[in-house]
């Protein structure tokens, strides 16, 4: 099988990344053996050595100072530091010795170290015992007391205080070896790291030559190939698509293959590129990598065309709607119901709602002012069934008492149920907008969703409400002066009626009084008839 150039040159790369990899593992390895054994020398073996030896020093000091309590009765400087040292010196360093134990490999030393301080803490006991014995002057010149005190000293203070810095000599020489060996070990392990990268950097250098001999025979005939491509694609020119580089199967034809790939991936971004300007934002692309500087402009670009088409979009929804909305409010003019009827049902269909409800403030009865529901759409009139709000009554009288819209996204379950054929469940969200114009409100419209709200959703909300508001204000008005025209119509009427009453009654008493007139005219001719015919011939 022949081995072609690609295979040579990725076997001496493989071979130098293999060396670099081992010498590598091999560095951190020993590094961090190293590392840890600096480190065990300098938070451990080191300090464990030197708080040994200040241990040592410390039962010198306490061996000497009670001595001196015995023996030189003035001496208050070294009672008081034979104080510290029992109460501050000795639990500090005790405390200080013992954290540093915790980290010793050998079970045996940490139990040496707690024999010691059991020890010391014995001969503390005795070195009490001697102090509260020599306090006073009278006890100092008590013989009996000074001798057993002298006894003591002699007999308890100086073999234990042998015995103790025996201990910690053994105890501090064994730490000393550990912390030399560390030493040793590192300096060995050092050694071998330069010698180790003395040999790499040889082989390195060794195969980084046969490598460069390679490369440059695999390399010179096809690079002029790639030379007019690259020119080509340097002058925004791409080859025609379909065309195949003919590369030899070797790095080189792998370099072919990666112009290949940036002369389709070039056309891609070219499609791309027009199908964004032809606002087609959803065109499927991918950069050719993190680093693709064009690819990812462009994408940087579509994102912020499609932001902008997207606001587009909700800016031209809500013009619409404000639109839909005052064609509507236009069109009904003359009945609040009819009015509220139509705007709730095309609001909740036109924001995707689920429920609506439409209450319009009532104030015809002086001293009685309540909301009363006047349309809904697809509501549980369960909720309602005196469909009258008194201020500040439940979530929507609070909303009128306020002023204020209220936007619940944690529906509480006794509120309200969205019903359907599959059952009735709690909605995502409800808001209960109040239809407010120039601080004067109106009414409150309340909308349950199974969703939340955008805020450019709530915003077209608000204006609507105000819209509302300003008709609903305008009909009210319409309907009062419509209800008092009709009033004085009827009165008019009835005013006429009465008058013409009056003219049919004061016609039938002239008529009436005409005949009593007639026939009072004859009644005095017959009277006259009669005189005439009883008066003598």
């Amino acid at each position: 099988m022949k081995v072609t150039i690609g295979k040579k040159i990725t076997g001496g790369f493989l071979l130098l990344i293999l060396l670099f990899v081992s010498s590598a593992l091999i560095n951190i390895i020993s590094l961090n053996s190293s590392r840890s054994v600096v480190n065990e020398n300098s938070t451990v073996l080191i300090p464990s050595v030197r708080a040994l030896d200040e241990f040592r020093l410390m039962v010198t000091r306490s061996k000497m100072l009670s001595t001196n309590w015995v023996y030189l009765q003035a001496s208050d400087q070294d009672k008081q530091e034979l104080k510290k040292l029992h109460n501050i010196d000795y639990p500090m360093l005790k405390e200080k010795l013992k954290n540093l134990a915790e980290q010793w490999e050998d079970a045996s030393q940490k139990s040496s170290l707690d024999s010691l301080f059991e020890e010391f803490e014995g001969l503390l006991e005795i070195e009490k015992g001697i102090m509260s014995n020599l306090v006073t002057f009278e006890n100092y010149e008590d013989p009996m007391t000074k001798l057993l005190s002298e006894d003591e000293i002699e007999s308890s203070v100086l073999p234990i205080t042998a015995s103790i810095m025996h201990g910690l000599t053994n105890l501090s020489g064994q730490k000393e070896n550990e912390a030399s060996n560390r030493q040793q070990d590192l300096i060995e392990g050092f050694e071998f790291l330069v010698n180790l990268m003395i040999i790499i950097g040889v082989v390195v250098v060794i195969v980084g030559l046969l490598a460069g001999i390679l490369l440059s025979r695999a390399i010179t005939n096809p690079i002029s190939y790639l030379k007019n491509i690259i020119s080509g694609l340097s002058k925004g020119e791409l080859p025609e698509e379909g065309a195949q580089f003919e590369f030899p199967k070797d790095e080189v034809g792998d370099m072919g293959e990666s112009v290949y790939t940036l002369v389709n991936g070039l056309r891609s971004t070219s499609d791309f590129a027009e199908k964004i300007g032809k606002g087609k934002y959803d065109y499927e692309f991918e950069a050719l990598s993190e680093n693709d500087t064009l690819g990812n402009a462009l994408l940087d670009m579509r994102e912020n065309l499609k932001s902008v088409a997207e606001e587009d979009k909700k800016r031209n929804w809500s013009v619409t709607g404000q639109a839909k909305f005052g064609e509507i409010l236009r069109h009904n003019q003359e009945d609040v119901k009819a009015l509220g009827d139509q705007v709730i049902s095309e609001l909740v269909k036109y924001m995707q709602a689920n429920q609506g409800s439409l209450f319009i403030i009532n104030n015809d009865n002086e001293g009685e002012e309540y909301l009363e529901l006047v349309s809904c759409y697809a509501w549980d009139r369960k909720k309602h069934l005196e469909e009258k709000i008194s201020k500040g009554q439940g979530l929507t009288g609070q909303a009128w008492l306020e002023g204020d819209v209220i936007y619940l996204t944690e529906v509480p379950e006794d509120f309200i149920k969205i019903t359907s054929g599959l059952g009735e469940s709690t909605p995502t969200c409800v808001i209960i907008q109040p239809l407010a114009v120039n601080d004067e409100i109106f009414g409150v419209v309340e909308l349950a969703l199974f969703r939340e709200l955008e805020e450019y959703e709530r915003e077209f909300l608000t204006k609507i409400a105000e819209s509302i508001a300003s008709t609903v204000s305008g009909v009210s008005t319409t309907q009062k002066t419509k209800i008092l025209l009709e009033q004085s119509q009827q009165q008019t009427e009835e005013m006429r009626a009465q008058e013409e009453e009056m003219r049919q009654n004061q016609e039938e008493l002239q008529a009436t009084q005409e005949e009593m007139e007639r026939q009072k005219s004859e009644l005095q001719e017959e009277i006259l008839q009669l005189k005439q015919q009883l008066e003598p011939a």
